[in-house]
């Protein structure tokens, strides 16, 4: 890595839960680089050891350029497909902890798995209401990272210890934010991808799907979920973090948000107007990194015209 230059490291896998100070770059876009991967998987790869064994990284991306976000936007919202099981309300805030709650994010979360060159790697992400019923969203690093799409990709919502309740869904197609695709710009750290039908069911018909909004603003009162695998975690259980988020002060538009989760938990969902009660809420951001002088500090990027324009690709893939 250039001296000149210090690093942001990302929650992907189970790495550590670290950053330095960005430093803003200047890059156009690539005409080269497509924001799109069609996948292609290895049916039968992702067994429960593999799962549970899933290597874990400690992975650094240099910034892209600081891209203004379009806060001013009308907001886009999505309303969630479906309400499922009541839950228990648990403590607010909470900087991180066992979901014991239940309800719909039980399902629409999950653990993310993919190859990334040799090596086998995890996010989390969440499945969100879509066109084709097949959407799930994670971090742009999950689903591309140092200029190299990840392959046998899947998606188990409900992971539990090596188990798919609701099985593995394989993508089809994975896709970023033009900015993150072209320059890993950190501040577009948005991920999706089509997962295919599983026995005869699209994903939100099997597990439901949550709402999402774009430009939504900042200052909200927000969840955060995902399946940390880096100590003290370790990747079997959905953990979850809420308070009074802010908007990041040092070098992205990012949210901010007290919360201790490790590595694994990158692409995890956060919600505004999550109900406890229902499990439902309205996803805003994901988990993307945090800065290792600011700890238990997590920062999610700002879902603008810019994501939108992502979704939208993916949803209607």
């Amino acid at each position: 890595m250039n001296r000149h230059r210090t690093a942001l490291s990302v929650l992907l896998s189970a790495g550590a839960l670290v950053a330095g100070v960005l430093t803003a770059a200047t890059p156009s876009i690539a005409a080269d680089a497509p924001a799109s991967f069609r996948q292609q998987h290895t049916q039968g790869f992702w067994t429960a050891e593999r799962m549970r064994e899933a290597t874990p990284l400690d992975v650094t991306a240099v910034p892209g350029a600081r891209t203004p976000v379009a806060t001013a936007a009308a907001p886009t919202a999505v309303a969630p497909t479906a309400a499922l099981s009541a839950a228990s309300p648990t403590a607010f805030p909470q900087a991180g902890g066992a979901w014991t709650g239940g309800g719909a994010v039980v399902k629409t979360s999950g653990r993310v798995f993919f190859t990334m060159g040799s090596r086998t790697a995890s996010c989390s992400g969440n499945s969100i209401t879509s066109a084709n019923g097949s959407t799930v969203m994670t971090a742009g690093h999950c689903v591309k990272y140092q200029g190299a799409w990840h392959t046998n990709w899947v998606f188990v919502p409900a992971y539990n210890n090596g188990s798919a309740p609701y099985g593995q869904w394989s993508a089809t197609k994975t896709f970023a934010t033009d900015q993150w695709a072209a320059s890993e710009d950190m501040n577009m750290d948005v991920g999706l991808a089509v997962v295919a039908p599983l026995n005869g069911q699209t994903l939100s018909q099997a597990v439901g799907a949550q709402g999402v909004l774009f430009n939504g603003g900042y200052n909200k009162k927000m969840y955060s979920f995902g399946f940390p695998a880096a100590a003290p975690y370790d990747g079997t259980k959905l953990v979850y973090c809420s308070g009074n988020s802010g908007k990041d002060f040092l070098l992205t538009k990012d949210h901010g948000l007290g919360c201790n989760m490790t590595g694994g938990s990158s692409g995890g969902p956060w919600f505004q107007d999550f109900n406890e009660a229902t499990g439902l809420g309205t996803q805003v951001s994901v988990n993307s990194f945090g800065y290792t002088f600011l700890p238990n500090r997590m920062y999610g990027p700002y879902l603008g015209n810019e994501a939108k324009a992502a979704y939208d690709k993916a949803q209607t893939s």
